[in-house]
């Protein structure tokens, strides 16, 4: 057997490495007695008995042993005490911070050449060596480069024909981006940079009700877009006289003549960006570089009642939030100028644009996917990233494929044996993609990716405590968690590398502080190491454009940001989130909901008498519970030639899929995105009321009571077989 394969082309290591994982929990008796050898005081009789082939057998298998462990993988080692990894600040009403660090002082800069976006850049052009720098690719093609001087150069021309179209080089010029990720993104984004202008990013599922608010709070006369489709959309809202400061639109992609001469119609130019670019060339400027306290973005929230909100950020804050990233991984897996990351996840979101500031100030490459995310295993396979942000909705649909392809209980039984045996190395500290089990069940969901990751971040939502342990160890690579919002960059916790259990988002960023303030409503006091996550430091936003009300909210007057959120302490100075204050919540793909804004919507369905929308962020769809009127029901449900009691009724499947079908109809004419809408639900014949403690005396539903009082139904929607 062993010669088998040895010839068969396995390895020393593997081998050694399968014949312990067998042997490790027996006593040495035991082995013996497995072996048929006998007992220790006799082993010299026994040698002297055996055939010198047997002797040779023997010899090398102690010497694949020996082998293994003077060359087995060493467990990482933690850059701070993992049963610390934050401590209390002196006089500070119960605040913490990260045990890593320099001093009690707040990092705001982890480089000195480094302290705004724009000497980000210019740090990466200068440590790479003009490396390639923005990777793009058509379907089936292989990547093509700019390198880090011809995107430094096309954002100079770029910035210099903005000047030359009533632009100005100033921190109160916004420039709208609205695009897909690309590199023509990332080029518009530092043109602005180079000459102290404010990037403002737009997205499709602001809606265009939103889109329009931020055109005009922001005073924006120039969009970046990437298809003539766009454009068309910002023409619309010009020639409805909605946004008369809009005069430029300047686009990525090829478009027709009759496009510009709608625009003109309107007053409005269009224009392609290389023309600008060429413009800019002809009339180059020099660069007027931004100071660390400037405006860098103004990112607008979105999911939330009412309109969006404009998060001013500045160069400094988001310096000061990737520098913490840097300063926690800085001992165990700090990037590198051979880095490449995968960019898919909406660049309008802080998220994934702190992350690719990780990339670009050490000199690493940055590929953008198809667009397409369907092609994005095929883009990853093509690129061979060593870096993957994502957000717990795709780290959800990997676990589930990888468990679909175990399609017979026995295949299912090794597949879980082989994580176990992962995992408990993953709990040792030793993380690696080259054991038996890797080669044997996790090779090809590692080669999906590319076979050359070697960190993973997630955020935007919690993700679960299940698939991240087993993707920890299915995937060979270090895989970190992060919680934050816009108002403080991105990011102010992060998993401390080492810790790889699961349940919690790590601990404080060094670069801000975390307290908790009680909530008095909810029943949670910051002395039992409960309550609202509040957050303070270089990393937290300057406030909403133009906002004093809700800046005043979510900022007070010492400088706390209240994130709305409720966490615990756990005792190694981690943080959990447990609730939210207010009714918002996101889900798994990381986008907000207002439930109450939905449930308004549905309860004007003639049959339905009460709604209750929950939502879940490990899931990616909202269900609901549906009481239906008794009174109305009977009538409605005879017109679709449906009859029965009221407790039929009730019961009815194709009753529930009319109401099911009206109320979609109804969130469609009312502006919802297919995310806001319920996609099952469960009707229950009781109303809520105050006497079944499920309606507050003012008739307010309580949403913690309704979310355990039908546990088990929303268990059962959530369920594949529903």
């Amino acid at each position: 057997m062993l010669t088998f394969f040895l010839v068969s082309g396995g390895s020393l290591w593997l081998l050694a490495e399968f014949i312990l994982s067998l042997l490790e929990k027996m006593q040495t008796q035991e082995i013996l007695r497995m072996l048929r050898l006998p007992e220790l005081g006799d082993l010299g009789q026994f040698f002297r008995s055996l055939s010198a082939t047997t002797l040779m057998s023997m010899g090398a298998l102690a010497a694949i042993l020996a082998y293994w462990f003077t060359h087995r993988p060493k467990a990482l080692q933690p850059p701070c005490n993992l049963l610390m990894q934050s401590e209390e600040v002196e006089d500070s009403d119960g605040a913490r911070r990260s045990v890593i660090g320099d001093g009690p002082q707040l990092l705001t800069h982890y480089y000195d050449d480094a302290r705004t976006m724009y000497q980000v850049f210019r740090r990466g052009l200068r440590i790479s060596g003009n490396g390639p720098c923005l990777g793009f690719r058509k379907l089936k093609q292989p990547y093509q480069w700019l390198s880090y001087q011809e995107v430094a150069d096309r954002a100079e021309f770029l910035g210099s024909g903005l000047l030359q179209h009533n632009c100005r080089a100033s921190t109160d010029q916004f420039i709208g981006v609205f695009a897909q990720n690309r590199p023509e993104w990332i080029i518009a984004e530092l043109a602005c940079y180079t000459y102290s202008m404010v990037v403002v990013p737009l997205y499709d599922t602001l809606g265009p009700g939103a889109i329009r608010y931020i055109i005009n709070t922001a005073d924006i006369s120039t969009v970046i877009v990437d298809k003539p489709q766009k454009a068309q959309l910002l023409l619309e809202h010009v020639e409805r006289k909605e946004t008369p400061g809009l005069k430029l639109i300047i686009l990525m992609e090829p478009f027709e003549e009759a496009l510009k001469d709608r625009g003109q119609e309107c007053g409005v130019v269009l224009k392609s960006m290389q023309a600008v670019e060429d413009c800019g060339q002809q009339n180059h400027r020099v660069p007027v570089p931004p100071k660390p306290s400037d405006l860098s973005i103004v990112c607008f929230t979105s999911g939330t009642t009412g309109n969006p909100k404009g998060a001013m950020l500045t160069h400094g804050n988001v310096v000061a939030d990737f520098s913490g990233f840097l300063k926690v991984t800085e001992k165990v897996i700090f990037p590198r100028q051979d880095d490449v990351l995968i960019s898919f996840l909406p660049l309008a979101h802080m998220f994934e644009r702190v992350i690719q500031s990780v990339v670009y100030c050490h000199g690493g490459r940055v590929g953008f996917f198809q667009g397409d995310i369907r092609l994005l295993s095929d883009d990853m396979k093509a690129l061979c990233p060593t870096i993957f942000p994502v957000v717990p909705r795709l780290l959800n649909r990997m676990y589930d494929k990888i468990f679909s392809q175990a399609n017979t209980p026995l295949k299912r039984w090794l597949l879980e044996f082989a994580a176990k045996r992962k995992q408990a190395e993953v709990r040792s500290g030793i993380i690696r993609n080259d054991s038996i089990w890797d080669e044997l069940f996790f090779h090809k969901v590692q080669a999906s990716l590319g076979g050359c990751v070697r960190m993973i971040v997630t955020g935007a939502a919690p993700a679960s405590p299940t698939v991240l342990g087993f993707l920890r160890a299915a995937l060979g690579c270090q895989v970190y968690e992060g919680y934050g919002q816009t108002e403080c960059t991105a990011g102010c916790t992060f998993t401390t590398p080492g810790d790889w259990t699961s349940g919690h988002v790590g601990a404080p960023l060094p670069c801000n502080h975390i307290k908790l303030i009680d909530v008095e409503e909810l029943n949670y006091w910051a002395s039992k190491g409960e309550g609202e996550i509040c957050v303070r430091g270089p990393n937290v936003f300057k406030g909403y454009l133009k906002d004093s009300d809700k800046t005043k909210e979510a900022l007070d007057s010492d400088g706390w940001l209240h994130t709305g959120d409720i966490g615990r302490w756990l005792p190694a100075g981690t943080l959990k989130i447990i609730d939210r204050k207010k009714h918002i919540f996101k889900l798994a793909q990381g986008e907000y909901i207002a439930p109450e804004k939905i449930e308004n919507i549905y309860i004007r369905s003639e049959p339905v008498a009460q709604i209750y929308v929950h939502g879940d962020s490990l899931q990616a769809f909202l269900v609901g519970i549906v009481v239906p009127d008794p009174e109305v029901m009977p009538s409605w449900a005879q017109k679709r030639g449906i009859e029965g009691t009221y407790a039929e009724l009730c019961a009815n499947k194709e009753l529930k899929k009319a109401i099911l079908e009206d109320m979609v109809r109804l969130g469609k004419e009312s502006g919802l995105h297919s995310f806001e809408q319920v996609k099952a639900i469960h009707i229950h014949c009781d109303m809520f009321s105050v006497q079944n403690g499920l309606l507050t005396p003012t008739l307010k539903a309580k949403r913690p009571e309704l979310r355990e009082y039908f546990k088990k139904q929303i268990e059962e929607l959530y369920s594949p077989s529903m």
